[in-house]
């Protein structure tokens, strides 16, 4: 047992020494395991090696957002994009708040206090819903969360893991609503919106932006208690990294406020069900928009 531990820990050790930032001309961007988050890698990546003379290390599916928040605290990682209300609700362990600017205010002073620096946000909100397939939703007559407490005994809730752990995620729901699904089944991330369209489970954790909710005819339910907070995207770097090289935060911020639901939920949509690749997806916004010369 103690030679497996000791493998795991050598190959973790492996994977983030692949990850450390090299301290020179080279920026080291993780992400996390799911779709929004490697296009956005991309997007913030290309972005960097156009506008400025670094080069970038692409570091895409590190895993959940406590793993990528940790190789960004240890210097593992010099940024990536996070969103205000994980980093408020499931990194900083503090109140919801509604308010997306004021979330936003928060969370940037907290960092900025552990040596990181909030950019500009993208543009678009992130924010968790929960769905059911349409035709489902109809015949049970449920149009927002508080109408599944009368059903939620006899549903499946298909999340994922990470949803199922959350205080902003299921833990603090079932709470906020006064109900528990009758069976939970967790699943990688992206899976859930098949697992429903398919009949494997009746109601998912989905990304507001994410392109299989239309493409699934899925209904978005409404968060008739405002249980979630907002999940503003945004580019965070240490203030090391950003010493060493200011000019990152002036090509970082031509990124502000371009980004909507819409164009978000579209670039997802284009690699989960068109198929193609996020490098090309990113590099294809980028010059849409002018961004790379």
């Amino acid at each position: 047992m103690r030679k497996l531990v000791l493998v795991t820990v050598l190959m973790i050790s492996l994977v983030f020494v692949g990850c450390s930032s090299d301290n020179g001309n080279t920026i080291s961007i993780g992400g996390k395991d799911y779709v929004e988050q490697d296009i956005l890698v991309y997007i913030t990546g290309e972005l960097i090696e156009a506008q400025t003379d670094l080069e970038v290390n692409y570091r895409n599916w590190l895993g959940g957002t406590n793993v990528v928040d940790g190789a960004l605290h240890r210097g593992d990682l010099d940024m990536y994009v996070e969103y205000t209300g994980t980093a408020l609700i499931n990194l900083l362990d503090l109140d919801l708040v509604n308010d997306p600017q004021q979330a936003y205010d928060i969370v940037a002073d907290k960092y900025d206090e552990m040596g990181v620096k909030w950019l500009k946000p993208l543009g678009f909100n992130n924010t968790y819903v929960l769905s059911m397939r349409e035709d489902r939703a109809e015949e049970l007559g449920v149009e927002k969360v508080s109408d599944l407490k009368e059903h939620a005994d006899e549903l499946i809730l298909g999340a994922t893991h990470e949803f199922l752990e959350r205080s902003d995620g299921y833990q603090g729901l079932q709470e906020a609503y006064g109900f528990e699904f009758g069976d939970t089944a967790g699943f990688d991330p992206g899976l859930t919106y098949a697992a429903v369209r398919d009949g494997n489970a009746d109601v998912n954790d989905a990304f507001a932006t994410d392109g299989r909710i239309m493409a699934f005819n899925l209904k978005m339910l409404e968060d008739d208690k405002n249980f979630f907070p907002p999940y503003y995207a945004a580019p965070i770097v240490r203030h090391d990294t950003l010493e060493e090289h200011p000019e990152l935060e002036e090509v970082l911020n031509m990124l502000a406020g371009r980004i909507d639901d819409e164009t978000m939920s579209s670039l997802n949509g284009q690699v989960d069900l068109d198929g193609e690749e996020p490098r090309d997806v990113a590099r294809d916004w980028l010059e849409s928009e002018g961004l790379l010369e």
